[in-house]
């Protein structure tokens, strides 16, 4: 690839998905964006180039983008946030919400092993939650990747990563090919929306609690603070933020502080938001 398409792929991702590819990177547009351009019937990545200079191609640009985002998960990745949530979260809002309502936002989804794996663990403690409403809502910008969250089907590789089996067993159906079906009871608790981290997401509403893991390590320094900037914003006054255990908000955004002894998890700079330790869970 020459430098002047190089530049562009660059330019394009940053601006519309703010992932960084770097010169030694350049392999993976080789690798991944040749299926678009023999979806497309292209010739390679120059005609790609080429075409989405000359003209507005919103379905090709999308491809691109789509093709380039990673989407690496799997159930209960990390398993550290899932334990803060259930040790350290929901007993701070069991006591001070007395609305019994918590909205929790899943950015950047991918698959949709994240927000189930949230659910699951919100239906392992029902008899804690009781009268409890729990509004989840999980994002991504490639509708692709949605499509297969909200189908709710997965191999048995993917079901194999993560998840005890007592929750496949209890939470999944097996199919006829062999794949997995998560039941509706799971799949109806969480609702799957478009959204791009680096554009307006007001719509979404405001949450009481945001994963966005394993997201801010594609990006550059500005770009990880516009999309703290954006959880800022959607995020209420005591609301909680999980990121992943590579990443942090120090010397990148004033908008979060982190606890002490909670690694991973940040609180807005105004948050009267206090660890479980702080507080008496209510009986």
């Amino acid at each position: 690839m020459n430098d002047f398409d190089y530049k562009f792929f660059e330019d394009l991702l940053k601006r519309e998905s703010g992932l960084i590819i770097t010169p030694e990177k350049v392999y993976l547009l080789e690798s991944r964006l040749m299926p678009v351009a023999s979806k497309f019937g292209l010739a390679g990545l120059a005609a790609i180039a080429a075409k989405l200079r000359l003209q507005k191609d919103t379905e090709l640009q999308c491809a691109v983008v789509e093709a380039m985002t990673t989407n690496e998960t799997s159930f209960f990745r990390d398993n550290s946030p899932f334990q803060k949530l259930k040790s350290d979260i929901l007993p701070y809002f069991l006591n001070n919400r007395p609305t019994k309502s918590l909205r929790i936002w899943s950015a950047a989804c991918s698959s949709g092993q994240e927000p189930y794996s949230i659910a699951m663990l919100l239906r392992e403690m029902a008899p804690q939650l009781a009268g409890w409403r729990f509004d989840i809502v999980a994002t991504d910008l490639s509708n692709d990747i949605l499509a297969q969250a909200k189908s709710g089907i997965y191999t048995q590789f993917e079901v194999q990563r993560g998840l005890p089996i007592q929750m496949l067993v209890k939470y999944f159906t097996q199919q006829a090919d062999s794949r997995w079906q998560i039941k509706d009871e799971i799949r109806d608790m969480v609702t799957f929306r478009t959204a791009n981290l680096l554009q307006d997401v007001s719509l979404l509403g405001q949450f009481d609690i945001v994963f966005c893991r394993n997201v801010l390590i594609y990006f550059d320094v500005p770009t990880k603070a516009k999309v703290l900037g954006t959880i800022k914003n959607q995020i209420k006054s005591d609301g909680v933020l999980l990121l992943g255990g590579a990443e942090t908000v120090l010397g990148i955004s004033d908008s979060f502080k982190s606890l002490p002894n909670t690694k991973g998890l940040y609180v807005r700079q105004d948050s009267t938001f206090a660890p479980v330790a702080a507080v008496s869970v209510q009986k």
